[in-house]
């Protein structure tokens, strides 16, 4: 299931404007969005929302390939390894920050093979359950797990997810335990936990407010600082007795190490003009709840870097391991 209406994606695409500079090694050919993740999560429908519009500004067909596993290092590690001249981009999520902490051995080094383009932007996590499942709150849950140590179940977008390590968080500040089952994408996270193969899933708020507006899951708990307008009846973690606990989920895009500041800069202002267009600003602002952001390389590079610092201490605190 994507998140993003047809019609949504349509009418942000006929309305972009076609200001920003283009990619002049670009033109005419085929530009790649790698989304390390299978489609339907939150992060394969912000890059399709967007490809629209970078087509039009960037005089080349701009294409969404999925090329999901080993917590999204496999499709990082694509789009590192090649070459850096403006036709292949990274559209990733926040467990980018997890890698170097939780593999091994992994395949690239997200610090240094990745030039940061622009943080996009962000939608706090939120905990749903299906609504014939006997949870009404947090409170419910935790009792729950408490009664039953690690017989309740929650999906997560993947190991090492901010998502997952915040429901271990969540899990050590209650004093219960519950059973996490890792997915590969959001979208057969948001699945499982409709069909009620999960007790509940922990996932962004833009890809279950959808769902949850739909009636096929109920809200439990989110993790912003305050209420979501389209969350108004449902805890925040401090309030559910978590003070303390916040968690936002991310999207970001990367290019490959060495490429052209020029090429980073085209590609930074023509993601800034189709996101700031207006019907593609209402679908993540409104209709998702997400926090645009649209910041500059720099800044993108200084934000990853504290996230790498900060989940990344989490995941060898808790030895986290791979999918």
């Amino acid at each position: 299931m994507t998140i993003f209406s047809r019609r949504a994606l349509l009418g942000a695409s006929l309305a972009a404007p076609l200001a920003a500079p283009r990619l002049a090694s670009a033109q005419g050919q085929t530009i790649r969005i790698v989304v390390p993740f299978g489609p339907g999560g939150s992060t394969d429908a912000v890059a399709r929302l967007v490809s629209p519009g970078l087509t039009q500004r960037l005089g080349a067909t701009v294409v969404v390939e999925n090329r999901s596993g080993a917590a999204g290092s496999i499709g990082a590690d694509i789009v590192a390894k090649a070459r850096p001249d403006g036709l292949t981009w990274l559209l990733t999520f926040d467990s980018h920050s997890t890698i170097p902490a939780l593999l091994r051995n992994p395949p690239l080094d997200v610090l240094k093979d990745l030039d940061p383009v622009m943080l996009i932007g962000g939608s706090p996590y939120a905990v749903a359950t299906r609504p014939d499942k006997p949870f009404r709150t947090m409170a419910d849950v935790v009792a729950a797990a408490k009664a039953r140590p690690d017989g309740v179940s929650y999906g997560s977008t993947g190991n090492g997810t901010i998502g997952h390590l915040s429901m271990i968080r969540l899990g050590e500040a209650a004093g219960a335990r519950m059973t996490h089952v890792p997915y590969r994408s959001g979208g057969l996270a948001v699945n499982d936990a409709v069909a009620g193969h999960v007790d509940m899933m922990i996932g962004s708020a833009a890809l279950m407010l959808p769902h949850i507006a739909g009636g096929s899951l109920r809200p439990l708990l989110q993790f912003g600082p305050q209420r979501l307008s389209r969350l108004a009846q449902t805890q925040t973690a401090a309030e559910a007795g978590f003070p303390g606990l916040e968690a936002e989920a991310w999207w970001a895009v990367f290019a490959p190490h060495g490429t052209p500041p020029a090429m980073v800069t085209r590609m930074n202002a023509a993601l800034r003009e189709s996101l700031s267009e207006e019907r593609a600003k209402t679908v993540m602002t409104e209709t998702q709840q997400a926090r645009l952001i649209l910041s500059s390389p720099e800044e993108c590079g200084s934000f990853f870097r504290q996230q790498v610092a900060t989940w990344g201490g989490l995941v060898r605190a808790a030895n986290i391991q791979p999918d």
